[in-house]
């Protein structure tokens, strides 16, 4: 998978397949979390592609709007864009726009959007959107403005259903409620596979040592969580490209704090440590990936070392279990 970072570094290939023949087939859209509805319009998307032997393209923007405006009221991400670009990668996906969100693009028209950036940059012939698409300045391009102008461009365009389950709708929002409540069954069946973190695994203040329970600090790259408190999860070492994104068959059993840290932290930023069981190895500047199975309790601040030490203890029995069940 290609991954084309800004407008200003297209090229005429990316207007163009590899065999030289015109054109794209694209969609556009946030894509946070990949659930099965995102997967039901890249699929359906790649089919197309397919079938007019063209590249498939995704274009997203980077921040998304609503962190532009207000990052700290923004929803929380479900994935950092790492992770987004490695579902892409699996999903078969062929190249990748990412289009710097700014003040330049906040301005910019829908129709000029549409003008410079899907027909001049990426020559799209064929276009698949979500029911929800709202694109350029105050969110005024969506369907009815593609069609309208598909003629005009040479290009065609199609409206893919919302995919429902039980009659309600699959949505980002609503995988945010279910992590948020510690139902990772339900955001399983939503998202299609058990809802993870994966990051780069730093170097921290060393806590955990010094408590007993060692553990592996790994980066979120972004501002906060979708969730906090402490869980039990697995954990498995993932290989460090996009393109080959393929994880040990070993999963690991742990115990996972995510938060901000209140008894020794002041920062509002989300940290994610997690405490491998009966395992002892050096995983600094490996990536890892944490999968979330039951939540032990909220995240707390302890007036003393010592009882956060006795209760991070605890939580390592129940995390341990929950593993012998």
């Amino acid at each position: 998978m290609e991954l084309v970072r800004g407008i200003h570094n297209l090229k005429d290939r990316h207007a163009s397949a590899n065999s030289g023949k015109a054109g794209t087939v694209l969609t556009i859209g946030a894509f946070d979390g990949l659930h099965c509805g995102h997967r039901s319009v890249l699929d359906h998307l790649r089919m197309r592609a397919d079938e007019a032997g063209l590249p498939s393209v995704v274009v997203t923007l980077e921040p998304l709007p609503r962190e532009y405006f207000a990052p700290l009221d923004a929803p929380p991400r479900l994935m950092n864009f790492r992770e987004k670009c490695e579902g892409f990668a699996e999903l078969g996906i062929d190249r990748v726009m990412v289009v710097r969100f700014d003040d330049r693009m906040r301005n910019m028209e829908a129709v000029d959007f549409i003008e410079q950036v899907l027909v001049k940059g990426l020559n799209a012939k064929h276009i698949v959107v979500g029911d929800d698409l709202r694109f350029g300045r105050d969110g005024a391009g969506d369907f009815e403005l593609l069609a309208s102008l598909a003629h005009k461009h040479d290009f065609s365009v199609e409206d893919t259903r919302t995919l429902e389950l039980e009659g309600h709708r699959i949505s980002s929002s609503r995988i945010r409620q279910l992590l948020e409540a510690g139902d990772f069954t339900e955001a399983e069946t939503l998202l299609g596979r058990p809802y993870s973190i994966s990051g780069k695994v730093v170097y921290g203040k060393q806590l955990g040592r010094v408590l007993d329970v060692p553990t592996a600090n790994v980066e979120l790259h972004r501002l906060r969580a979708a969730m906090s408190g402490v869980y039990a999860v697995e954990v498995n070492i993932q290989s460090d490209s996009f393109d080959t994104v393929h994880c040990a068959e070993q999963w690991l059993p742990g115990v996972a704090n995510v938060g901000c840290r209140p008894t020794v932290n002041e920062s509002i930023k989300a940290i994610l440590e997690v405490h491998l069981l009966d395992f002892d190895a050096d995983l600094y500047g490996q990536r890892i990936n944490v999968r979330f199975r039951e939540k032990i309790r909220e995240e707390q601040k302890f007036e003393t070392l010592d009882l956060l030490k006795t209760q991070i203890h605890c939580d390592v029995n129940t995390a341990r279990d929950y593993f012998s069940r």
